[in-house]
């Protein structure tokens, strides 16, 4: 018997541009396929033993293995989109048929003003950008006038950077606690996003006390499903801001995906049962927004060396399960999320290894297998594999 899944989110960690990728103006996409492509001699030895890298489309069958340890799959989203919030929610089983409201021009200049008025201070910016550049170009004015930075992306988000040597990160966060309270309605916004930067060594850089404040699920997710259950839904970094906490018995911070990695593997150690669910930021907001292949190819790596801690500190009644929310491809134009499929790999002592499910059409079978596997309600959403995977 199954008692307790561990899924661990790689995220932006795509493996190929999906059918529709033109749409969305990601055609020829392929974080993973491109970085090794860059980096042929990338070393991730545990990753190809389990079998990520015999995945189709997953660098081209490149770097496939014979015999490998777990089961496998290519992952379609079916959602209308490519942000965390829609990656995760349909791992979760919820379908989004209307993508968030995006703002490539900026946010309407009535709606900045009433937020001004409501923050107390004008704002700076107001436009798409990336969050490392724009603290760069309008970083001097803020650090004189303590103006907060508001910028968005290619999705759906209203982001405010400041210097909290400037603004202190708690007002940082109340005024962000304002723009999720305004962005209802006809200006529904999928994230706001808490943005604290300081200078060190004379560059302005980014620091880990980011902060995420989402809507919420607009139905139950597989997280309410396991926790109505009796079970818990350990939260490992920013899933807990992703789901606005919904289904969550508890939750922790972190500040690298090391940390992540960390702090899951200290979950792992606990005597409980249910889901460990974790989401590794790196790397998208480090490497793919900056469009750092390198900097991925290295954390990729050293994922890698890490991944045999999380295998040994599994108990013979987990599963493992790693996959990706969207892609975010460093070799792609502009600095945002790509339209991509995403792997999907399970390992356990009562998986069958070497099993290819082929491409499936929705993330959401990984909430139809997870709630299959522990044996509780579903969504409704997804089809199950776990039968196709199941030992004995």
């Amino acid at each position: 018997m199954i008692k307790r899944v561990v899924i661990t989110v790689l995220d932006s960690l795509g493996i190929g541009a999906m059918p529709d990728a033109a749409e969305f103006g990601d055609e020829g996409a392929d974080t993973f396929g491109h970085i090794i492509e860059k980096d042929p001699q990338i070393k991730i030895p545990n990753l190809k033993r389990l079998g990520f890298c015999n995945i189709k489309g997953a660098a081209g069958g490149k770097l496939a293995v014979a015999d490998p340890w777990g089961s496998f799959c290519r992952m379609a989203e079916k959602s209308k989109g490519k942000d965390t919030i829609t990656g995760h929610w349909e791992i979760a089983g919820i379908y989004t048929e209307e993508p968030f409201r995006t703002f490539p021009e900026g946010f309407p200049r009535v709606f900045i003003k009433a937020f001004e008025k409501a923050i107390g201070t004008e704002v700076l910016g107001n436009y798409a950008a990336s969050g490392t550049v724009i603290i760069e170009d309008l970083g001097p004015e803020h650090e004189r006038t303590g103006r907060p930075i508001v910028y968005t992306s290619a999705d759906s988000v209203f982001q405010i950077a400041v210097n909290t040597e400037v603004v202190p990160l708690e007002r940082l966060y109340e005024i962000c606690m304002t723009a999720r309270g305004m962005l209802t309605g006809n200006m529904a916004c999928g994230r706001v996003i808490a943005r604290p930067y300081i200078i060190e060594n004379g560059k302005r850089t980014r620091t880990a006390d980011r902060k995420d404040y989402s809507v919420s699920p607009p139905e139950k997710t597989m997280l309410d499903m396991i926790s109505a259950s009796g079970r818990e839904v350990y939260a490992i970094g920013k899933i807990s801001d992703i789901f606005n906490g919904q289904g969550i018995t508890e939750s922790v911070h972190t500040v690298s995906n090391n940390d992540g990695i960390e702090k899951t593997i200290k979950a792992m150690k606990k005597d409980l049962e249910g889901l460990i669910f974790t989401n590794l930021v790196d790397f998208d907001s480090k490497y793919g927004h900056r469009r750092d292949e390198k900097g991925y190819s290295n954390a990729i790596e050293e994922f890698d060396e890490l991944l045999p801690d999380i295998i040994n500190a599994m108990k013979k009644e987990d599963v493992l399960i790693l996959c990706a929310d969207h892609g975010n491809d460093p070799l792609h134009s502009g600095w945002d999320h790509t339209r991509e499929y995403v792997p999907c790999v399970i390992f356990g002592e009562t998986i069958i290894p070497g099993k290819d499910l082929g491409t499936r059409e929705s993330f959401a079978d990984i909430c139809a297998t997870v709630t299959h596997m522990l044996g509780c309600e579903n969504t409704g959403n997804g089809r199950s594999f776990y039968t196709s995977i199941k030992a004995g």
